[in-house]
């Protein structure tokens, strides 16, 4: 049902996206789909999460920058194994759909705190880790959707040295 739900949101995007059409497609009742969620939002949440590949690594014994590497290189990967048009038709979908917004935004949440959990510390200035969270997927987001680049290590190390330690660190003013 959730890669019937991805396959079809793809397709059609997620205004033409129905659970008539993803039960069809799935093989299943209507009625199965509206037992487990209350609409397409919770629905097609549901499969981005279910599709999610892994959570974000434990911080190591190697500093900030060390887990700042770790942390944007998971991140990256789990963007770039996004497909495009998955992500496009989500991006669509929250600006017509105030209930997926809310539902994208629930993971997006989970997903930053668990990102920023693992870059608390005392090198970082106040609100640090926040930011980072809206910095770092933004950059990725860009190379990979905009510029149709990959996120290779060189652009990593580039993201982490050049625009977030020097962001982040205490006693910088964000």
């Amino acid at each position: 049902m959730h890669e019937a739900a991805l396959a079809l949101l793809t397709e059609v995007g997620y205004d033409q996206l129905s659970i008539e059409a993803i039960a069809a497609r799935a093989g299943v009742a209507k009625t199965t789909i509206y037992r487990r969620y209350r609409d397409k939002a919770a629905l097609v949440a549901a499969a981005v999460e279910q599709r999610q590949g892994s959570a974000p690594p434990e911080p190591g014994g190697g500093g900030l920058r060390e887990n700042l590497l770790a942390v944007v290189r998971w991140l990256a990967r789990e963007i770039a194994e996004q497909e495009i048009g998955v992500l496009g038709a989500l991006f669509a979908g929250m600006r017509g759909d105030p209930r997926l917004a809310e539902e994208m935004r629930r993971i997006l949440r989970r997903d930053q705190t668990a990102m920023t959990d693992r870059l608390r510390g005392e090198e970082l200035a106040p609100g640090a880790a926040e930011l980072f969270a809206e910095v770092a997927p933004g950059v990725i987001v860009h190379r990979i959707v905009f510029a149709g680049q990959r996120c290779d290590d060189r652009f990593v190390r580039h993201v982490v040295d050049d625009i977030l330690l020097p962001l982040l660190r205490k006693g910088i003013r964000t």
